[in-house]
């Protein structure tokens, strides 16, 4: 009872039960108006067929006189499937016709009778009342003359008629609230299935998914839309958690450089020089450690989305050239080789500043790991093809093992070869939430696959077509 009273209290079945009554409103009012309409038809038809006869027997009478009209009304009255005829006195006593007996009163109206009336047949062997329908004609000798169809026959088609679209009416109404029975309670189950589910991810399982049946239904673009929703949620709450743990290893260590050469300053008597090297090195660690919230602030800026609003149409090309053009001091500084091969005209929907940091931070750390190549080489490569923007920094270095790479673009997380480098490991973990931002993903490959002259590594950013 309760289950059924829960099932009522939903829209669905609500709706459906207001669907239903309209539709029974609606097949009622149609099974009224067939039937008048097929009444009509049928008395338009007894209307039509005594007028004829009517008017061939008043032909008879103008000219073979009251003999030939008692003549032919008693021959008529005597064939198949005949209409009813009466020839009465203008007392009201009947001479001529194949009726028996009469509703009182039929006789005494002029024309058509205003509503069918009760009549005996003669040799029907019947003792039950028929109905009829008839035209009364008063002639000049003050005698009357009633020409009639009985209307049983029509009235059993509009009884059958009736019968049959009250039957079909019935067989829909069952069925109807059948289906809103079954339509409501796959509902109901299914809105029970996702309560269990939002239940489990209030008490904290974030994993937890409402379910999707397939049907492509508004129930189930609500789950996915919802489903997305808490993948991102888990997602920003498993960086959080990340981020609060590595903060904790990985921030303890400078924080503690930086206390303890303070003590140490503050526990040295003598003043001068160490003093302002104390401070310097104070100063350096401070804005490293500056550097390292700005750049975690900024991945969390991204993952949120709050860059999105700040869209526009940028020309991706000069940025690349740009980035290409401004490391190449640096590079050749540091004894590498950098060239590009990017392509002209290459307009995307983005944010200006994310991209060219993203592009600075894939050739700062090629040129940061590449230093054990010989020759050293790195390319920046932009091209386009029918499955988007591919914008690419390729180095010979020693690259990164494919079962680290997914590794590599968490925060804070550092190879064991690569702790001796300079860095934070954050630099990845912002590309890969930028591209993500932009509808891409971030893809790390072995580019000796492409070149056997790069064998180092491919860190490619692969964004939606560009702007024709």
């Amino acid at each position: 009872m309760g289950r059924l009273r829960a099932m009522l209290g939903t829209t669905a079945v609500r709706l459906s039960a207001l669907y239903l009554a309209l539709f029974a409103i609606c097949a009622v009012a149609l099974v009224f108006y067939v039937t008048a309409i097929s009444e009509r038809m049928l008395r338009d038809q007894t209307r039509r067929a005594v007028a004829v006869e009517l008017s061939a027997i008043s032909e008879v009478y103008e000219n073979a006189g009251v003999v030939g009209l008692v003549r032919a009304v008693d021959r008529r009255s005597r064939q198949p499937g005949a209409n009813l005829y009466i020839v009465a006195m203008p007392a009201g006593e009947i001479i001529a016709g194949n009726v028996a007996s009469l509703q009182p009163g039929v006789l005494d109206t002029d024309g058509w009778t205003a509503l069918p009336f009760r009549y005996q047949r003669y040799g029907s062997g019947e003792t039950r009342n028929h109905r009829a329908l008839a035209q009364i004609v008063l002639l000049p000798n003050g005698m009357r003359l009633m020409v009639g169809r009985d209307i049983g026959e029509p009235e059993q088609v509009r009884g059958l008629v009736r019968q049959a679209l009250m039957m079909a009416l019935a067989i829909m109404f069952v069925g109807a609230v059948a289906i809103w029975f079954f339509v409501g309670r796959r509902a109901l189950k299914r809105i029970d299935h996702m309560s269990e589910a939002s239940k489990k991810i209030l008490a904290g399982d974030l994993s937890q998914r409402l379910p999707v049946a397939g049907s492509g239904d508004e129930f189930d673009r609500l789950s996915l839309s919802l489903n997305t929703m808490l993948g991102r949620i888990e997602r920003l709450n498993e960086g959080l958690r990340q981020v609060s743990d590595n903060i904790a290893h990985d921030l303890k260590t400078p924080l503690t450089r930086l206390r303890n050469r303070a003590e140490a300053a503050l526990t040295d008597s003598h003043d001068g020089p160490s003093h302002r090297k104390v401070l310097e090195e104070m100063i350096a660690e401070s804005d490293q450690l500056i550097r390292t919230f700005n750049a975690l602030l900024m991945i969390s800026r991204v993952e949120a989305g709050s860059a999105a609003a700040e869209m526009s149409q940028v020309d991706l090309t000069g940025i690349a050239i740009d980035a290409a053009e401004l490391y190449e001091p640096v590079a050749e500084e540091a004894g590498v080789s950098l060239t590009h091969a990017i392509a002209p005209g290459i307009r995307v929907t983005g944010n200006r500043e994310l991209l060219s940091q993203s592009l600075s931070n894939l050739i700062e750390n090629a040129i940061k790991y590449v230093d054990g190549a010989s020759p050293a080489r790195i390319e920046v490569r932009l091209e386009t093809d029918k499955a988007g923007v591919h914008l690419s920094v390729i180095d010979n270095g020693p690259g990164i093992a494919g079962d680290k790479r997914e590794d590599v673009v968490k925060r804070f997380v550092r190879l064991d070869e690569s702790r001796s480098k300079p860095g934070i490991g954050l630099g990845l973990s912002l590309v890969e939430a930028v591209a993500a931002l932009h509808g891409g993903r971030l893809e790390l490959a072995d580019a000796a696959a492409e070149n056997a002259a790069m064998p180092g590594l491919k860190a490619t950013m692969h964004l939606p077509g560009p702007i024709a």
